[in-house]
């Protein structure tokens, strides 16, 4: 693992291997515990495949009395635990640890709830993102968050995570979109936060676990806002010949006070890469693609169409195409949501990285990104959410080339130095996890990462939840609670119960 380092293992939790396992057996029955090598293999690493560490063991449980049971169990014990959904995560946030139980929650595959009349769905972490569509889309409505992993990504690693997706400008990330979950906590306790109602009394603890990258607790029920299907959406692809002038459609789009459905940006290579891989009709002689859909009654899209043509036209547009048909548009998004695959095609590995930016600095961040695509002799491709500003760039590499992969990984951690710098942030959708977790200090201050890990303490005082991640310092519960009166404010509070 290049440059990472995680909490040391425990050396009786190792010694005592297979008591652990012997226990967790007799917790979850039958097939649900896995524990040699070779079968553990399949969950050595998530979606950041250039770290991978065999966990101490897998459990794979499939109701919430034995998730209770099991985090009692290693609370009581002092045992770590990583809790894993799809294992899609992009920045190592399901990344197992040698002495924790990998709690896999793949088992919880199951709509509880279908309420059309409140239009809610209820379903286990374990339900694919695009499963909660595909239960309800005979009845005209749709999930609105739609990462480009949602045919594999859990509901439950959604909300660990608050993932986006191309139509998010328009209709908000999971947090958005999440209106209750039941979560239990490491002492074994279940609480319930929010439900079907739209909003919650007392503090926004639902808030709080949304994007909590699994420290905080584990889920194990969500209950999701869904959306009747627009009348009309129709896709249009504007090509342009540089990244400056597609940037700038972007901005005056917006500026024009229309938020499409969705707009996504691809640069040369990745326009390239996606064409070849499925066919969507990309113009390849242009320097930059943007796909802008719009969504409505028939009438307002028409309009909308019309005026987002002329302002590509104004910046400079090479290519316009107005999709005719469903399938057409569903094509168009075919290619952006291969993206990620198809660069597969032109590179051994690829490095995914995720930032946001305001706006109005994307020509200044690309044109950093080149002069660091230089530096690093590396390639890079980009995709980004370009109306909200989150930005992927694919940091193309050889992992079997010496060096490269270090190479990547400091070129990825200077794009994101760059997005703070002129005002954005360190994720947009990915989380922090281990990539991010160490650059967290570019952005924030060792006050405000103090306070942020005295709200881990108050839901896992044992600091066994995921650790390692996020926070580039543990700090112990007991030693903030000084730091913090030494500076002479409030003490922070105990989590209230629910």
């Amino acid at each position: 693992m290049s440059g990472l380092v995680m909490p040391a293992p425990d050396g009786a939790t190792l010694r005592n291997r297979d008591e652990i396992v012997a226990d967790m057996r007799i917790i979850v029955p039958g097939e649900g515990v896995v524990d040699t090598e070779h079968s553990m293999r399949a969950f050595e690493t998530d979606g950041l495949t250039a770290y991978r560490q065999l966990p101490l063991v897998v459990v794979l449980p499939q109701t919430v009395a034995q998730v209770a049971r099991i985090l009692k169990y290693c609370n009581d014990r002092n045992i770590r635990v990583v809790p894993r959904g799809a294992g899609t995560s992009l920045s190592g946030g399901a990344l197992p640890l040698a002495d924790a139980v990998l709690l896999v929650m793949s088992r919880f595959n199951r709509i509880l709830d279908i309420d059309y009349a409140n239009r809610t769905v209820t379903a286990q972490p374990g339900v694919t993102n695009l499963g909660i569509t595909d239960a309800v889309r005979h009845e005209g409505f749709y999930y609105a968050p739609d990462p480009s992993s949602q045919i594999a990504c859990s509901i439950g690693g959604n909300v660990a995570e608050n993932s986006g997706g191309v139509h998010c400008l328009k209709y908000g990330l999971t947090a958005n979109n999440v209106l209750g979950v039941e979560m239990v906590l490491m002492s074994g306790e279940v609480v319930r936060l929010g439900g079907k109602h739209l909003d919650a009394e007392g503090y926004d603890l639902l808030g709080v676990v949304t994007g909590s990258e699994g420290l905080l607790g584990v889920v194990t029920e969500v209950t999701v806002r869904i959306l009747k299907a627009p009348e009309t959406a129709r896709a249009v692809l504007l090509g342009f010949p540089s990244n400056e002038q597609a940037g700038q459609c972007v901005a005056d789009i917006i500026g024009a006070g229309i938020v499409p459905g969705g707009m996504e940006m691809m640069d040369a290579p990745a326009i390239r890469a996606a064409e070849d891989f499925v066919h969507a009709g990309y113009p390849l002689d242009v320097e930059a693609l943007l796909i802008v859909e719009l969504d409505g009654p028939g009438a307002e899209v028409d309009h909308l169409i019309g005026r987002v043509e002329a302002i590509a036209r104004d910046n400079g547009s090479t290519t316009c195409r107005v999709s005719q048909s469903e399938a057409e548009r569903l094509t168009f998004w075919a290619g952006r949501k291969a993206a990620f695959p198809a660069v597969g095609r032109i590179s051994p590995d690829y490095y995914c990285m995720d930032g946001t930016i305001p706006r109005k600095e994307l020509p200044k961040v690309l044109s950093g990104m080149r002069e660091m695509s230089e530096k690093y002799g590396l390639g890079v491709a980009n995709v980004f959410h370009a109306g909200d500003g989150n930005l992927h760039p694919l940091i193309l590499y050889d992992a079997n080339v010496p060096g490269e992969l270090e190479r990547a990984e400091a070129f990825g951690a200077d794009i994101l130095r760059l997005c703070v710098r002129v005002g954005g942030v360190l994720t947009g959708e990915h989380g922090v996890g281990v990539e991010k977790r160490d650059l967290m200090p570019e952005m924030f201050s060792e006050d405000d990462l103090a306070q942020q890990m005295r709200v881990k303490c108050a839901f896992d005082p044992g600091h066994l939840l995921n650790p390692g991640k996020m926070f580039p310092q543990l700090h112990r519960c007991a030693e903030l609670g000084r730091m913090h009166v030494r500076a002479g404010q409030i003490p922070f509070p105990d989590i209230p119960r629910f």
